[in-house]
């Protein structure tokens, strides 16, 4: 009978032993992921906002309740809108986009246009201040608020027209719906306006911006 050569028994203890099989785990559910504790968001209502909102509240509820799962509903006493999850609510990110979704429309977003937060993820809301880009007091900051504008509101739409965004002029606060990307371009085209750009200049170069990221994507 013929030994086994020492080089072949080297080679034999050189071979690492094999691995165990992965675990297979099941995924979670959504209660499960929150340790089975229900959650809740809740967003204030501005009083000027109750007749709004009670206008529109089963444009509101409809999607919320139905389509993501989640409970909804107003408390007039504490005034607020309140979230929570269900049992059966399919995916625990579906309340922070119900809240999203309601926080657009407090801030003055057509109802339409809050509803793109519901089915899309990579959708934002970014808001500032005219102060946080200049101090203007007095006329100046109403003629910055005009530039924002524009007549009839024609630069607003260019703007939101070339990034794809929604924009919302609140006196002095500004509102932005969109991509991240998109959101970054708009708010550059803002702050010129604010800092006194002529709007000719900034719609050549949003122009030559948009340009760029529709050949990016």
């Amino acid at each position: 009978m013929e030994l086994p050569s020492s080089s072949a028994m080297e080679t034999d203890a050189n071979v690492p032993p094999a691995a165990p099989p992965k675990p297979l785990f099941q995924a979670l559910k959504p209660h499960e992921m929150s340790d089975g504790k229900v959650q809740f968001r809740k967003i204030p209502v501005p009083s000027h906002l109750f007749a709004p909102l009670k206008r529109n509240w089963m444009e509101i509820y409809t999607p919320i309740y139905e389509q993501m799962k989640v409970d909804i509903r107003m408390n007039l006493k504490a005034r607020r809108v309140e979230l929570k999850t269900r049992q059966d609510t399919p995916d625990v990110s579906h309340l922070q986009k119900c809240a999203d979704f309601v926080h657009a429309f407090m801030l003055g977003f057509d109802l339409c246009d809050a509803l793109a937060l519901l089915r899309l993820d990579d959708l934002y809301v970014d808001s500032f201040e005219i102060k946080d880009v200049k101090t203007l007091r007095g006329e100046h900051l109403s003629r910055a608020i005009g530039r924002l504008s524009g007549k009839g509101g024609k630069t607003k739409f260019a703007i939101e027209n070339s990034t794809r965004t929604r924009i919302v002029i609140a006196d002095t606060k500004i509102h932005i719906l969109g991509s991240f990307v998109n959101i970054k371009v708009a708010r550059d085209s803002l702050c010129s306006l604010i800092l006194g750009s002529p709007a000719g200049k900034v719609y050549s170069k949003l122009r030559a911006v948009s340009a760029r990221i529709a050949e990016r994507f």
